[in-house]
């Protein structure tokens, strides 16, 4: 799977939710609905929640220096991480705290037009978002369904963004339920649980968030299909005839580590070797261009050790 950042997707939901967040405060100010005020508070957390992945984007370009070799490629999960947090607590305790607060002292929605024109404009400028974010994560996702593409994607923007907007969306249903029924009933209290049921949807979505993004910081392995490339790719059956074992991990979204002990004949030379190595490595390349940093370790065939290898933690 490419690990596309999705920047495009990243730009409309910035663009989209500086908007609604806007607009949703004026109504606010206007009807004095919770939902509308929970709803900006959660297009603003949102807009800064985007800030934040381009930052991160732009930050994991740096290039290596002897204190991080390895480049910074995973920063890009550190400020996914900050997402989920920022979500959790702005965003989702927020509107449940909010949603509380209506529920206990209720008082009836003012100027309702304000908060239906706003949340219809917000619901049309959300699907906007998401239809971008569809698309570029089509591009990517291949044959997977859709909770695998969240699961198995390497590149946290694109998954971020995909739960966000489909948090919004749903969100935005919620406050146009909890306002309706409150102007039909007369009654803001429905006002109230509409922004608690929008604050538990929020943080239900950010522990999702928080949970692969975690899986993601403390490194992951290349997909399945890219651990067959390079395993195909290893073996020439004329100077590396086996590989013994192998490890690979993410440093970022798209650079690759692969490690692996591979198996000599015995009697080929020094110079032998260190060529077979070398083609070795540049099939890796050819076959997984993401394989930035490639160490490959020649050795003698034994079933012994390599059970012995095989039995090790993490194989």
């Amino acid at each position: 799977m490419s690990a596309s950042g999705g920047t495009k997707a990243i730009v409309a939901a910035l663009a989209a939710n500086l908007a609604i967040a806007a607009a949703k405060f004026v109504a606010f100010l206007f009807s004095g609905s919770s939902s509308m005020l929970a709803e900006s508070v959660h297009s603003l957390a949102d807009s800064g929640n985007q800030g934040l992945l381009l930052l991160g984007g732009k930050r994991a370009q740096r290039e290596a220096t002897p204190q991080h070799p390895f480049g910074y490629g995973r920063e890009r999960y550190i400020y996914a991480f900050l997402v989920s947090i920022v979500l959790f607590s702005v965003g989702g305790m927020f509107a449940i705290y909010e949603g509380y607060e209506k529920i206990k002292h209720p008082h009836e929605i003012e100027a309702w037009y304000w908060p239906v024109g706003v949340l219809v404009f917000a619901i049309i400028a959300e699907t906007f978002s998401f239809r971008t974010a569809i698309k570029e994560s089509n591009a990517l996702r291949g044959n997977l369904s859709w909770k695998e593409f969240v699961r198995r994607a390497k590149a946290p923007e694109l998954p971020v963004v995909l739960l966000e907007d489909l948090g919004a969306l749903v969100g935005l249903v919620l406050a146009l339920a909890g306002v309706s029924v409150a102007l039909v009933t007369g009654d803001g209290v429905w006002d109230g649980i509409g922004t608690l049921c929008i604050g538990v949807l929020l943080i239900v979505i950010a522990i999702v968030l928080a949970a692969e993004t975690k899986s993601l910081l403390l490194g992951e392995s290349a997909g399945v299909d890219e651990v067959k490339k390079i395993e195909d790719a290893i073996v020439d059956d004329a100077t590396v005839t086996r590989l013994i074992h192998m490890r690979t991990l993410h440093l970022g979204p798209e650079e690759l580590l692969v490690a692996a002990k591979v198996a000599v004949r015995h009697d080929d030379s020094a110079t032998d070797v260190a060529r077979a190595i070398n083609a070795a490595e540049e099939r890796i390349r050819a076959a997984v261009p993401i394989a930035r940093v490639i160490y490959l370790e020649p050795d003698i065939y034994s079933e012994k050790t390599t059970a012995a290898a095989s039995d090790a933690p993490g194989a």
